[in-house]
């Protein structure tokens, strides 16, 4: 069946009885009784049948992993002997077919080495039920004749901690009661040592609501913010599973728990009797909620995972009632458990009864670590230029690892790593060739060329060529006396950063030794040593030009040479005569004192990411905007013939997209996984937030301009404001993608608009 998402955890019911009389049990006290008529302990054919059951989902999906939790009832009661066929089975059949990953959770009441020595066996870890200190714990988890099970439970906890069975710890699993001090009981579960902490909200539906001891509707979430300001005082001593679930998804992230965000369920239980039911916590709802009909007897988990029932919790947006789709935070709550959202008049269509709790734990996190959870990328440009340069690296390692064995590759491979440990000139010499804009165009071709199979070994020639072109340039930066060997094609060969050497008849191919000297570069291809550059050009020299946009700015290479300048949307023009040079400098030069006259702070941005400027063909088009293409940072594509004034808005504009660029490169601005839409005021159709905050991103520094200059049209600063609410709202921004609409909102604000 298509468009199934596969079952990736399995919760297997070895024994439906249990040995507490736990009175927030959604088993044994909340509508559904099921667990009356079913087997205490999970036969040995239910075993085998689940274990093929689930041996052939995984061979059907390509499952590279599977989870098995044992549980309840109470799993420990089914015994060492019934656990020891469970294991035996489930590894029997998943041998081969995918990696098996075998949990238990429990109270702990009946854990002793029997168990654990065959849980060490098998590799099965141990979570266990504790919900705090003594006092917390005996408020619910107590036995049938009302005694305290919290002394048993610590000497299983002990026990588990001990070797040889601490590698089997998983966690603890702690139900939320607002009567109980926050802070004792973190300190009670963190004194444990746990390798994770998990707190649940009580199962409770809008026909059983949670209890509110105070009347107020936020009593959970002001519990759960006490012991995150006490996890946080601790410094985060143990992992809490709703904590890295909420942090995860305000970053972008995915949900860590089924209790909270947006990601698809991937849960089936079988019961004793070998039911296939939907998650345990829908017992809570109504009697038979969890039921689907199906039975590991006669149907294929792929029939569970077409169940109504389970799609419905796989729809992510769609799947959540219209209230929350509209919610800012929905990504990080999700609407809530599915199970928290039934009402006996329309199901499950609805917010969590727990939403107010939700809204304001999400918020209260949130305005917490939103500072210190903001990618520093968004306000330290010497922290973007670091990142993007290792992005820049990471990209060509990979570009290595596919080419490393090409012998001219593999020299030029080499130069790089000895320029880089000659030194501090070494390392900035380096830094500039990578840094060079069109040299992640080259790499991620390469790449593109490997991954669509194109690569064959034309491709990996014209690689090696590139690279010993980038280690010879370096080499030629940095002053070093290395070997600096280049292979030519078409008589050409292009040092990026540098200039374009001419190295013999159009058509011919070959290498080159090149060299520093004391006033420029000498190459030597088996003629007369010739020396060159670097900013003097001759008939076999053509260097990179310059310019600089003022006293207190970096020159700006005009690259109108590197074959990979070709990456912008209309194609560049080819190298420019010596007066066209000049007259674009000159354009340049009057387009940017425009912008420092207009709009000073938004040129002062531009100029300091500024690197490289590329002529495009043509005129000003689509408003005069400028052009960020496929590239590193610090290149922009200008139309070459646009006047001084469009010259102005393309740099304007051209360098609000490109920065744009490097940062959603490098940091997560809003999340990739969503469907939503929202309105635009420049566009006819909903656009999703990536465009809306693209072009509120360059609409404010354009609205700022055209004031400044006196060009702004009615309506104008109304519309920018429309989308920067329309963004503020948004659930797919993460923290650092609220601080930048917040960044944009200031700046209009400044611009007087």
């Amino acid at each position: 069946m298509t468009g199934l998402i596969a079952f990736r955890e399995i919760v297997l019911k070895v024994h439906s009885r249990c040995d507490l009389a736990c009175d927030h049990c959604y088993v044994y006290e909340h509508a559904d009784q099921s667990w009356r008529a079913r087997p205490k302990v999970i036969s040995p054919e239910v075993v085998s049948r689940t274990a093929s059951r689930l041996a052939e989902h995984a061979r059907a999906h390509a499952l590279p992993s599977v989870t098995v939790i044992l549980h309840g009832g109470e799993p420990l009661l089914a015994g060492p002997g019934r656990l020891r066929l469970v294991c035996e089975e489930f590894t029997r059949a998943l041998a081969g077919t995918a990696a098996l990953d075998l949990r238990i959770h429990t109270n702990g009441l009946q854990l002793g080495t029997r168990h654990l020595d065959l849980f060490a066996e098998y590799g099965v870890r141990v979570g266990i039920s504790l919900d705090g200190d003594r006092a917390a714990n005996d408020r619910h988890r107590r036995f049938a004749d009302g005694r305290t099970s919290h002394p048993l439970v610590l000497a299983a906890v002990a026990l588990l901690r001990s070797e040889p069975y601490r590698h089997l710890y998983q966690g603890l699993l702690c139900t939320v009661d607002v009567a109980n001090d926050p802070v004792a009981v973190l300190d009670a579960l963190v004194g444990l040592d746990p390798p994770r902490v998990d707190f649940l909200l009580p199962h409770s539906t809008w026909e059983t609501p949670p209890a509110r001891p105070d009347g107020l509707p936020d009593a959970y979430a002001r519990w759960l913010l006490r012991v995150f300001d006490h996890w946080e005082r601790l410094e985060r001593p143990v992992p809490v599973r709703l904590f890295s679930s909420l942090l995860s998804t305000l970053r972008g992230g995915p949900s860590l728990t089924e209790s909270l965000g947006l990601t698809p369920t991937d849960l089936v239980v079988v019961e004793t009797d070998g039911s296939l039911e939907q998650a345990d916590s829908l017992k809570s709802a109504f009697d038979g909620a969890a039921a689907t009909g199906f039975n590991v007897f006669d149907h294929a988990f792929d029939e569970v995972a077409a169940h109504p029932g389970v799609r419905a919790r796989q729809l992510g947006l769609a799947g959540v009632s219209a209230a929350c789709r509209a919610c800012p935070v929905v990504r990080s709550c999700g609407g809530g458990l599915y199970t928290h959202r039934y009402r006996s008049t329309n199901g499950f269509d609805n917010p969590s009864v727990y939403c107010a709790d939700l809204r304001e734990l999400v918020d209260g996190v949130e305005g917490r670590t939103a500072l210190r959870e903001t990618a520093p990328e968004l306000t330290d440009p010497a922290a973007l230029a670091r990142s993007q340069q290792e992005l820049t690296r990471v990209l060509l390692a990979r570009l290595h690892a596919d080419l490393a064995a090409g012998p001219g590759w593999a020299r030029a491979w080499e130069l790089l790593a000895e320029v880089e440990r000659a030194g501090e000139a070494g390392a900035d010499a380096l830094d500039a060739v990578l840094d060079h804009p069109f040299t992640r165009s080259w790499v991620l071709a390469a790449l593109d060329a490997g991954r669509e199979g194109r690569r064959d070994a034309g491709h990996a020639g014209h690689a090696a060529r590139r690279l010993t072109a980038l280690a010879a340039a370096a080499v030629l930066r940095g002053g070093l006396e290395l070997p600096a060997e280049v292979l030519y094609r078409d008589g050409e060969v292009y040092l990026p950063t540098l200039g374009l050497l001419r190295l013999g008849e159009p058509g011919t191919d070959g290498r080159a030794a090149l060299r520093a000297t004391d006033e420029g570069y000498a190459v030597r291809d088996g003629r007369a040593e010739h020396r060159f550059g670097p900013a003097r050009g001759d008939a076999r020299w053509q260097p990179v030009r310059r310019w600089s946009p003022g006293p207190d700015a970096a020159p700006v290479a005009l690259e109108d040479l590197d074959p990979y300048r070709n990456c912008f949307a209309r194609p560049p023009r080819l190298r420019l005569g010596a007066g066209e040079a000049e007259e674009w400098r000159v354009r340049l030069a009057g387009a940017w004192a425009l912008l420092r006259g207009a709009v000073p702070a938004q040129a002062r941005a531009g100029a300091a990411g500024l690197t490289t400027l590329t002529p495009l063909a043509g005129g000003p088009r689509s408003g005069g905007r400028g052009e960020a293409g496929r590239h590193g940072p610090g290149a922009l594509g200008v139309p070459y013939a646009a006047g001084t004034r469009e010259t102005a808005l393309a740099l304007l504009t051209g360098g609000r997209r490109a920065r744009l660029r490097a940062l959603t490169e490098v940091a997560d601005l809003y999340a990739l996984d969503g469907e939503w839409q929202h309105p635009s005021p420049w566009r006819e159709h909903p656009v999703p937030v990536s465009r809306l905050l693209a072009d509120a991103h360059e609409q404010v520094a354009v609205e700022a301009y055209l004031r400044a200059t006196g060009d702004a049209g009615p309506g104008g600063a109304d519309r920018v404001h429309r989308a920067l609410d329309r963004l503020s709202a948004a659930a797919e921004l993460t923290v650092t993608g609220k601080r930048l609409v917040a960044e944009l909102r200031r700046e209009l604000t400044e611009a007087g608009a």
